[in-house]
């Protein structure tokens, strides 16, 4: 039995994998529990290396920091590619508000934890950014704060990233519960009723859309008769695109600019939903028709784009009329429905939606690619070369004023950086930087539970004797302050002076604490995507500050 026993108790490669293998498997698992449908998630996977490294199991040092690093790298690159799309597109119209309160948020939260750590006076600074990390449930700012300690050389890091670790276990689930008690609050304090608000939003989401709108209209307004689809456009100054033309023959037509419009024709326009009463007022009645239904040689097949080539070209670049007959209609990205307008720039993995003859169609379905197994397959080039390219911005020293060391953004915020910056850009380095959702979540899941195990297991030996004493219920009740005095705060002005309706509030709480958890809550709550929306828009600026602002804490007071 022997083996069986080096396999529990030994230092080779088979016990490591072994112990991170129990270690996430059933933290997995147990995350999956739900109160009252709250879950925990993949933290659970932090609780179970603790409780193995209380029990005595261990893994080489140099391994797992190997692996706590590797993990981390993993997770924050994810994030990044992820969120890189809508980064800057968050800061513009409704979303600079809400950043703008998260951004509050993350201030309160450091604000509290600074006053908590002078006025106290008996809490070390590494301990407090783990109890601030934890409380508001940000692991990437825990990783990113005990990388930087390591990068000061500090002969003491080893020991004060395991206290670290533990003053956020400490803080996370206490941290959770605040987060969601704060929206419980605050719907008392303003007696808030949430399916009220939830019919609200919906119903100004339905009147702000701005998806594909497909009418079909006949041609009745003396004013447009005997024009061409050229001038139609200068006379309707909006976004639109004319699909398919019945004559009155019963012929059907694939327009171009130059085709007339003439009394009693059928039009087929995709348009905004907003500007329906436009085309009412210039073309005529909306009647209905099935044009699948109709004999034509003319059809429409949506093309999936997987050529590096046209990422980042715009529609009009694409000359279709001129070259293969076809007009644009809509763009499918991740889901959703765009106008096709001629200077949306595409990306690798769009739909494209076409009309015209189905040979003409197949010849741009093969100069695009429109291959699912060229998407399927992991673009594993620009991935390592945005972790090279990630370390080696999180290697530049940055010197300030008043630190005793230079600043570097580390393997926490220099894959950060360069992860958004290529989501985002990537494209015009002809770099394909699109991921499936599941293999995005694949790579994640798989960072984060690699870097929780790693934490946990290192923490673990000295963890009850830490956080189960007076010392250690300090720590909770300085994470909940940290947590529910800003949110609390931010949420009244929100509400009060900015009259957030409360499904978007939700999410800008969950958001602004970067807490999966609080997000399923909110979702639960609210019974639409409006928390998710909300909890998107923050979420890429919030993440990066968390990140950053662990950096500097550590710092400015090591």
């Amino acid at each position: 039995m022997e083996w069986l026993c080096d396999l529990f108790t030994g230092s080779n490669v088979a016990h490591a994998i072994f112990i991170y293998s129990i270690v996430i498997a059933a933290g997995v698992i147990l995350g999956k529990l739900k109160l009252k449908g709250v879950s925990l998630g993949a933290t659970f996977v932090l609780f179970v290396g603790i409780l193995m490294g209380h029990f005595g199991f261990s893994v080489d040092p140099t391994t797992l920091k190997f692996i706590q690093e590797f993990g981390l790298i993993l997770f924050i690159f994810s994030i990044g590619i992820q969120v890189g799309p809508g980064f800057f597109s968050s800061f513009k119209e409704g979303g600079l508000r809400l950043n703008g309160l998260a951004m509050s948020i993350v201030g309160l939260n450091i604000a509290v934890a600074l006053a908590i750590f002078f006025i106290a006076g008996d809490v070390k600074i590494t301990d407090m950014v783990g109890i601030l990390s934890g409380a508001i449930t940000n692991t990437p700012g825990l990783g990113a704060a005990q990388q930087t300690l390591i990068e000061t050389n500090n002969p003491d890091a080893a020991t004060l990233n395991q206290s670290m670790s533990m003053g956020y276990a400490a803080a996370y689930p206490l941290g959770v519960v605040g987060i969601i008690l704060s929206m419980i609050v605050v719907k008392v304090i303003f007696k808030i009723n949430a399916e009220k608000d939830s019919k609200s939003i919906e119903e100004e989401a339905h009147q702000s859309q701005l998806a594909p709108h497909i009418e079909t209209y006949q041609v009745s307004n003396k004013l447009i008769h005997n024009i061409n689809i050229k001038r139609l456009h200068s006379i309707i100054e909006r976004n639109f695109v004319i699909s398919r033309v019945k004559r009155t023959s019963g012929e059907i037509i694939n327009p171009k600019n130059e085709t007339e419009l003439h009394e009693g024709d059928l039009l087929l326009i995709v348009m905004s939903d907003q500007d329906v009463e436009v085309f009412d007022a210039v073309i005529g009645p909306r009647v209905d028709m099935e044009w699948a239904a109709e004999q034509s040689p003319l059809v429409s097949r949506r093309i999936l784009i997987t050529k590096t080539e046209f990422s980042g070209k715009k529609i009009g670049q694409l000359r279709l009329r001129m070259g293969y007959k076809l007009n644009a209609t809509r763009v499918n990205r991740a889901g959703v429905d765009l106008l096709a307008s001629p200077n949306l720039a595409l990306q690798v993995g769009d739909r494209l939606t076409v009309v015209g003859d189905i040979n003409d169609i197949n010849r741009l379905a093969e100069k695009m690619g429109n291959s699912m197994r060229r998407l399927n397959e992991p673009n594993m080039f620009t991935m390592f070369l945005g972790i090279v390219l990630g370390i080696l911005v999180g290697s530049i020293p940055l010197k300030f004023t008043g630190m005793s060391v230079p600043m570097k953004l580390g393997l926490a915020g220099g894959p950060l950086i360069v992860a958004i910056l290529l989501g985002r850009f990537g494209y015009k380095a002809k770099l394909v930087t699109y991921t499936s959702s599941s293999a995005n979540l694949l790579l994640r899941e798989l960072g984060i539970c690699l870097f929780l195990a790693s934490v946990g297991i290192a923490a673990g030996g000295n963890f009850a004797a830490t956080v189960f004493t007076p010392t250690g219920a300090r720590w909770v009740l300085y994470g909940f302050l940290i947590t529910f005095l800003p949110l609390l705060v931010v949420t009244l002005v929100a509400r009060g002076k900015f009259k957030l309706n409360y499904c978007t509030l939700m999410g800008l709480v969950a958001g602004a604490t970067t807490d999966p958890p609080a997000l399923a809550y909110a979702n639960k709550t609210a019974g639409n995507d409006a928390p998710a929306v909300a909890y998107s828009t923050v979420y890429p600026l919030t993440m990066f500050l968390r990140v950053i602002t662990a950096q500097i804490l550590i710092l400015a007071f090591t």
